[in-house]
């Protein structure tokens, strides 16, 4: 067993594995769903930065334990911009307002968008594909939970920035 670092190539959840690519060369480590889970996510995008404990198995290597995931500190420039576009105001957007917890009511990754809910409410609030990516996320589970900040847009609220459900306990940390 060692620590390794890398970034995530890819990872299908209907597969139920991705693999990531070693920062030191050599070949790629699978990912099984598993792990992910253990980690607390369901999913992974692509191109996120990844800490792990990779063992040797008979088919090469793979993980076995996630010790961190990068998660982005703020929305990378003109993630955003097709939101923007469409008519949604973000500027009602706090950068200091808390994250609120939410579930997911539906995710339909070949569509690119879904729907939440904040707890104790069953507003539905959209959530689209591109505001998942811009933070790591590549699609979502039904009853997951995660934590959210919202934007009026003409259609009513829609999530803005999305975070597994463990990111507001550990920004506090």
């Amino acid at each position: 067993m060692q620590k390794k670092t890398g970034k995530v190539k890819w990872f299908d959840t209907a597969k139920g594995f991705g693999f990531v690519v070693d920062d030191e060369g050599g070949p790629d480590i699978l990912l099984h769903a598993n792990v992910l889970r253990n980690f607390g996510r369901s999913s992974v995008a692509e191109g996120t930065e990844i800490e792990i404990v990779v063992v040797a198995s008979e088919r090469g290597q793979q993980a076995s334990e996630i010790v961190s995931m990068a998660q982005p500190d703020s929305v990378p420039e003109n993630a955003l911009r097709g939101l923007e576009e469409a008519g949604i105001d973000l500027s009602t957007l706090s950068e200091h307002s808390k994250l609120t917890p939410a579930r997911v009511k539906w995710f339909d990754k070949v569509k690119g968008f879904g729907f939440l809910n904040v707890f104790e409410s069953t507003e539905d609030i959209f959530v689209h594909a591109e505001v998942l990516r811009a933070y790591g996320i590549s699609e979502l589970q039904q009853s997951e939970a995660v934590t959210i900040r919202t934007a009026s847009g003409p259609r009513g609220k829609l999530a803005v920035e999305i975070r597994s459900w463990d990111f507001a306990a550990e920004s506090k940390a």
